[in-house]
């Protein structure tokens, strides 16, 4: 999916990480900045039920399942008729979706090993620099001969 296309997703996460109060004061700077905007939003929180639905504000993770539950209620959960079948695909989506968050985490706990590297090389290379700065006399402030 292209950056262009995938912009209107992430700032609905994101609203929806920051709660209700977030799509109020969206939907007010839409108004502001052009009427139709404010609208917009606005028809889509009533839509949506996020104007009256208690769960907005919980976070990403119970965002997204709400829209997966959505999902499949609309495309997948349409009883085939056959009860075995059905077992199946509900068996089978509750493993996709299971797979998929043990692959966020595993996502998330990547970045924060990379942020945690990136922190220590910086304290490494501070400390470095201030034994540096002692071994040479340290006494002495930048600028000053």
């Amino acid at each position: 999916m292209s950056t262009i296309a995938a912009w209107p997703g992430r700032a609905e996460a994101w609203l929806d990480e920051r709660g209700k109060g977030a799509w109020i004061a969206a939907t007010v700077l839409g108004f502001i900045v052009f009427w139709p905007l404010g609208l917009f939003i606005l028809g889509y929180m009533i839509w949506s039920r996020r104007m009256f639905s208690h769960r907005c504000g919980f976070g990403r993770h119970n965002a997204h399942h709400d829209m997966a539950r959505a999902w499949r209620h609309r495309h997948g959960f349409r009883s085939s008729g056959n009860t075995a079948f059905d077992a199946y695909k509900a068996d089978t989506l509750d493993r996709l979706e299971r797979e998929q968050e043990a692959f966020e985490a595993f996502l998330s706990r990547l970045r924060d090993s990379k942020d945690k590297a990136e922190f220590d090389q910086y304290m490494e290379e501070r400390a470095r620099t201030a034994r540096e700065d002692s071994a040479r006399g340290g006494d002495e402030t930048p600028g000053q001969s």
